[in-house]
C-alpha cells in the first residue's frame, strides 16, 4: 500500500489550530476505499474468524486473546462442514514491517488446529498461509494491518513530527512531595520585654528591615520606673508587630524578626515514601506558577532535616530543605513541590514520556519506518516524568515518534486501522 500525502501548508495550519489534518492523494484515497471494501467482503466463519477458500477445501483463521496470550487458532472445513484437524498439516507465516518472520506450525486440540506460540502484538503483517490435506496443497497471502499508517517525510516536517531512536538512558525515581516556603526557624526571633511595663515608643513597622542592634521600641519599667529600650537581636525584617504605645508588656512577644536571606521547604513525606528518605538526598524545589505561561522558579537542594515527630492528623514527616533566598523570590507561605530524587537507574530501553499514546487498551509509541509508521505496545518501567523505561514492546535503536505522536494516532484512526482483530 503506497501512500502519498499532499502538503500545500495547510496540515501546519491545521496543527496551529489544534486540530490534525491529512491531505492524500486521489489515488490514495481510491486505495483506501477499494481496501475497506474488500475488509468488508472478506468472508467470516462460524467461529467469527476470517475464511479463506480453495475450492471445496477451507480454513478459518482467529486470533484468540481471552485472558490468555494471543493465540492462532484454525478450523478446517471440507465442502463447508468441519473436518478433523488431525489430517490438516498446517504453517502460517508473518512478516512484519521491520522484516522479522514469525513462523507457526499447528497442533489439533480438541477440534481446532492450535498455533504453536504467542502472535506478539502488534497484529500487523503479511500473511502466507499453505495447508496440506488428502495430498492436496493450498496456499493463501494476505496483508493484516493494524495501527499503522504512511505519511511523507515531508508532510511530517511540516507538521513538526519528531523522530529519535530507541536507546538507553538514566531514569531516575522520584518521590512527588507538596509542602510551602516558611521561616527559618533557626533565623527567627520572637522579641519580648525583658520587665513587665508600659510601652513609651514604637519605632519598628510591618515589613520593615531592622539590623542587630536597632531600637524597636521602649519601655517603662513598673518596678524601677526607668525606660530601657527593646532591640532587634538579628539582621531581618519584621514579621510580626504585636504592640501599640500604651500597650501593658507581659510575657507575651512584641516583634517577630526573621532573617529572610535563607528560608526553609518544608515538605510532607507520607509513610510509604519515608523509608526511602534520608537527610543530604537532593531535591528539586520548584514554584506552582498560577500565571499561564510564567516560568517557574526552581532550585535544588539536599535535604537538610527530617523531623523526629510526625503531624498527629496526616501522619506525615516534615522535610526541611534549607534554600538561600537572597533575591527574594521564595516568600513565606507559599505553595511549592518538589520531586526528590531517590535513586537513578540506567533503563537499558527508554523513550519520551511525551510520545505516548493510548491505543485501544494499551499505551503505545509510534515506531518509524521509512514513510510508515505502526505502533508499539510497550511494557513501561520507571518514568522520570521526562523519559519512561521500557521492558518489552520495541527493538533497540528503532526510530520512533518522539513529539507530536498525536498526528500519528489521528491518522491511524482515521485510516480505520485500529486493534480489531
Amino acid at each position: 500500500m503506497n501512500r502519498k500525502y499532499l502538503i500545500m501548508g495547510a496540515f501546519s495550519m491545521a496543527l496551529l489550530l489544534g486540530q490534525p489534518m491529512t491531505f492524500v492523494s486521489p489515488a490514495y484515497a481510491q486505495e483506501q476505499a477499494d481496501e475497506q471494501e474488500m475488509e468488508k467482503e472478506q468472508e467470516k466463519g462460524a467461529n467469527g474468524g476470517k475464511l479463506f477458500r480453495s475450492g471445496d477445501f477451507a480454513v478459518e483463521v482467529k486470533i484468540v486473546e481471552d485472558d490468555a496470550p494471543p493465540q492462532f487458532n484454525v478450523y478446517a472445513y471440507q465442502g463447508d462442514q468441519p473436518i478433523s484437524p488431525s489430517g490438516v498439516d498446517l504453517t502460517i507465516e508473518l512478516t512484519r514491517i521491520d522484516g522479522e518472520i514469525n513462523t507457526f506450525s499447528f497442533t489439533p486440540e480438541n477440534g481446532v488446529l492450535v498455533g504453536n506460540g504467542i502472535v506478539t502484538e502488534p497484529h500487523s503483517y503479511d500473511v502466507k498461509m499453505q495447508a496440506t490435506y488428502n495430498g492436496q496443497t493450498h496456499n493463501w497471502a494476505y496483508e493484516s494491518y493494524e495501527g499503522r499508517t504512511e505519511i511523507s517525510d515531508m508532510a511530517a516536517k511540516e507538521a513538526g513530527v519528531e523522530i529519535e531512536k530507541v536507546t538507553s538512558a538514566m531514569i531516575g525515581e522520584y518521590a512527588r512531595l507538596t509542602g510551602r516556603i516558611t521561616l527559618d526557624r533557626n533565623s527567627t526571633a520572637q522579641i519580648r520585654a525583658r520587665f513587665p511595663g508600659i510601652v513609651k515608643s514604637v519605632k519598628a513597622e510591618w515589613g520593615q528591615k531592622v539590623k542587630k542592634g536597632d531600637v524597636l521600641a521602649t519601655i517603662e519599667s513598673n518596678e524601677s520606673l526607668n525606660v530601657y529600650s527593646v532591640r532587634a537581636p538579628v539582621d531581618g525584617v519584621v514579621m510580626a508587630r504585636d504592640t501599640n504605645v500604651g500597650d501593658v508588656a507581659g510575657d507575651e512577644p512584641l516583634f517577630t524578626v526573621a532573617d529572610l536571606s535563607e528560608v526553609w521547604a518544608e515538605f510532607h513525606i507520607f509513610p510509604s515514601d519515608l523509608p526511602k528518605i534520608e537527610q543530604g538526598q537532593m531535591v528539586k524545589v520548584y514554584t506552582v506558577s498560577s500565571i499561564k505561561g510564567e516560568t517557574p522558579h526552581i532550585v535544588e537542594a539536599p535535604v537538610k532535616m527530617l523531623l523526629p515527630t510526625a503531624d498527629a492528623e496526616s501522619q506525615t514527616v516534615l522535610a526541611i530543605v534549607s534554600l538561600d533566598n537572597s533575591d527574594g523570590k521564595w516568600r513565606p507561605g507559599m505553595t511549592i513541590k518538589g520531586d526528590l530524587l531517590i535513586r537513578k537507574k540506567k533503563a537499558s530501553l527508554a523513550v519520551k514520556k511525551a510520545s505516548l499514546q493510548s491505543f485501544g487498551d494499551f499505551t503505545v509509541a509510534f515506531a518509524k519506518f521509512g514513510e510508515k509508521y505502526e505502533v508499539r505496545m510497550l511494557e513501561l518501567g520507571m518514568s522520570d516524568g521526562d523519559m519512561v523505561e521500557v521492558l518489552g514492546g520495541i527493538k533497540p535503536n528503532t526510530e520512533y515518534v518522539s513529539g507530536n505522536s498525536f498526528l500519528i494516532k489521528a491518522d491511524v484512526e482515521k485510516s480505520g486501522a485500529g486493534h480489531d482483530h
